[in-house]
């Protein structure tokens, strides 16, 4: 059983279960903690990786592999981003000249009301809506002259897909054990009273240029390669392949772990941007 990039076999889920049993007074983040303390689970930079416990957890449940406690705190945790304010109202048509490229400026979000405001944009213009994200990730956003025009985020890589690990080339061991190196371009939208050809291609060269320093700042590792997935019924892909990303494929619409041949998702191109000149040698080694 896989749930956010760890495997969990039989006896773990025993022992998790027996854990929850034996501690009827904690709640849901107590229990990820104690979880990933029982399991070893880690960050490479040394700290618990209990936020993704703790969705791991929350799938267990859902998929009826054990009973977590009832949250205590309504905190909208995993239930669509209702937030609406007047700060992400829309505004009148601007169009950016590309002469004017060079005052854009991409920032990462740091504190809680840039992420309300991230999370509001995106559920509010991008046709996926936002979603808790559990694991390493860097959310951007990018402003013209103080207006948001932009945004973007970067999380864990998915766990496979045929023509990226083609591509790469590794083994199993190997994808299993490198695939942190790998970060995945998960949200990307341009706010839709932005009018400026060619932008989309501009940010994402620019983003690319700050976010492996980025990456490691926060994590203490650098990723080699970014990979993204683009639904190919709405969109062709075009900025990706304008600033220089490789084409690998489509996927084949099976889930994220292809365990069924019967389509499911919509199909998607894949993407790839290299980071470092020596990916495959690190990515394989």
């Amino acid at each position: 059983m896989r749930y956010c990039g760890r495997t969990f076999t039989q006896p773990e889920l025993i022992r998790i279960k027996e854990l929850i049993a034996e501690s009827p007074n904690a709640n849901r983040a107590a229990l990820s903690r104690s979880v990933c303390q029982l399991l070893q689970w880690y960050r490479l930079d040394g700290r618990l990786k209990d936020m993704s416990c703790r969705v791991a957890m929350l799938r267990m449940h859902e998929d009826g592999l054990l009973q977590l406690p009832a949250p205590r705190k309504g905190n909208g945790n995993g239930k669509p981003y209702s937030r609406r304010t007047q700060k992400t109202d829309p505004k009148p048509p601007l169009v950016i000249p590309p002469t004017a490229f060079s005052v854009l400026k991409v920032k990462p979000v740091q504190n809680s009301n840039q992420s309300h405001l991230w999370n509001e944009y995106i559920q509010r213009y991008h046709y996926l809506g936002y979603a808790p994200v559990p694991g390493d990730q860097i959310r951007y956003i990018v402003q013209f002259q103080d207006q948001t025009v932009a945004l973007l985020s970067f999380r864990a890589a998915v766990w496979m897909t045929a023509p990226r690990d083609q591509f790469i080339g590794w083994t199993q061991p190997k994808r299993k054990e490198n695939l942190h190196l790998i970060i995945n371009n998960a949200r990307f939208l341009i706010l839709p009273w932005i009018q400026t050809p060619n932008l989309a291609s501009r940010i994402l060269s620019m983003t690319i240029k700050r976010v492996n320093q980025d990456w490691e700042s926060l994590y203490q590792y650098s990723p080699v390669l970014i990979e993204t997935f683009v639904e190919t019924r709405r969109f062709p892909g075009t900025c990706y392949k304008a600033a220089n990303w490789i084409y690998l494929g489509q996927t084949k619409g099976v889930g994220r772990l292809g365990n069924t041949k019967k389509p499911q998702l919509p199909v998607k191109s894949i993407w790839v941007y290299p980071l470092h000149q020596k990916f495959r040698q690190k990515l394989c080694s």
